[in-house]
Parts: C-alpha cells; structure tokens; sequence
C-alpha cells in the first residue's frame, strides 16, 4: 500500500489544521493506522491512532485537542488538530498497520509496515 500525507502548512499558536492521509494500492480498511510527527533534532514519536474498527489512541500531550478518524469509502485518514501549539511544529508522517497484534504495538514504529513521505506543520506567529 501507498501512503499520501498532505494538508501540512504554517498556522498560528492556537489555530487549527486538518492532516489527510490517502491510501492507494490496498484498501484501507485492511489496516490500522496511525500518525507519528519528527520535530527538528528530536526522535520521531507516536502522535495518534486509530484501530480498524475506529477505537482511537493519543499521546497525553495532544489528546482532547487532535482527532483522529478514518474514511474507508475514501481510503483517506485524518488527524484533525486544533489549539495548536510551537511544540506541535514537526513532520507529520501517517503508517499502516496490519499485524495481528498491532492494539501492542499502535504506539511504537514495529507496529507498523508501510509510511507515507511526511507533511510540516509549522506552529509559528
């Protein structure tokens, strides 16, 4: 499968940006997938994900601000993020996931067999 990450762009603090992630070669619905962002000079770190039933999962730092969701008619992911914050400013990079025990691993990179090529979001006024 192919992944697409694009809608990455310069938005104030507090604003709002939504991520799409579209998929292309396998549909979608035969994956979990998640959203991992790489700030400058920082190890690339898990963002959110969404299982394939659309149980969804957050770092501490974005939950009740990001939301994730999937369209499988769309083949298409989201990360809705909003009240955004500098510490937010990274590449935002969507992955596929289709191991059978993926609810623990969701959270690392092994969890996941394919990634897209990143969109930056920049947090900055």
């Amino acid at each position: 499968v192919q992944l697409q990450a694009f809608g990455g762009g310069l938005v104030q603090p507090g604003g709002s940006l939504t991520l799409s992630c579209a998929t292309s070669g396998r549909a979608i619905r035969s994956y979990a997938m998640g959203w991992f962002r790489q700030a400058p000079g920082r190890e690339r770190e898990f963002v959110a994900a969404i299982s394939w039933s659309g149980i969804t999962h957050y770092r501490p730092s974005v939950k009740d601000r990001f939301t994730c969701s999937r369209d499988n008619a769309k083949d298409t992911v989201y990360l809705q993020m909003s009240s955004l914050k500098p510490e937010d400013t990274a590449v935002y990079y969507c992955a596929a996931g289709g191991r059978s025990d993926w609810r623990g691993y969701y959270y690392v990179e092994a969890g996941y067999d394919f990634w897209g090529q990143g969109t930056l979001v920049t947090v900055s006024s």
